[in-house]
């Protein structure tokens, strides 16, 4: 390329794109302006408000931190990507069935962060509530402390956090491992 534009391959919800992108670029960026996936939002810009989170390999991450010319041949899934055709999400029915929004610009990213908490705790990754004598490695029990301290990055200004804590609480269970792992 020219030294300022590199071609990298991206497997966006399913899709597989080949992009040839300034080494500058966010993924944030690419997805928003070159493939009009604008569920992930541009709040802070900083990493601090997560209303970018995306399931970058199956790990939430803030997007407005990620040069996409680094995700070169890596899955990303958006919150476009959750429904399959008209069937919503589990993560999805219960932000609606639980009325966990009010102005919904943060929604999608704490959707994806949900998601990623899902699969996360599965896992065995311990936060900082889980108890020390808990079994290392086997699955976290997703309390209301646990999930309210795992999603903690991902703010809301509107104060919809009980309804939020409440939506992902119900879909623990819900939500298989081939959906979290997307």
């Amino acid at each position: 390329m020219d030294g300022v534009h590199s071609e990298l391959f991206l497997r966006v919800n399913g899709t597989t794109y080949t992009l040839t992108v300034d080494h500058r670029a966010t993924l944030l960026d690419v997805l928003r302006e070159r493939l009009d996936l604008t569920g992930a939002k541009k709040g802070c810009d900083h990493g601090q408000c997560g209303a970018c989170t995306v399931l970058v390999d199956g790990r939430r991450s803030n997007s407005c931190l990620l040069l996409a010319v680094a995700q070169d041949g890596r899955r990303i899934t958006t919150v476009e990507g959750l429904a399959d055709g008209e069937r919503l999400h589990p993560l999805q029915e219960a932000f609606l069935e639980r009325d966990a929004l009010q102005c919904g610009y943060c929604t999608p990213g704490q959707i994806c962060s949900a998601l990623g908490v899902l699969g996360e705790a599965a896992e065995g990754f311990p936060s900082h509530v889980t108890p020390y004598d808990a079994d290392s490695g086997a699955p976290v029990e997703l309390t209301a402390d646990e999930i309210r301290e795992r999603m903690s990055g991902n703010l809301c200004r509107c104060g919809a956090y009980p309804r939020i804590v409440e939506a992902v609480g119900d879909a623990v269970g819900e939500v298989s491992g081939a959906e979290v792992g997307a």
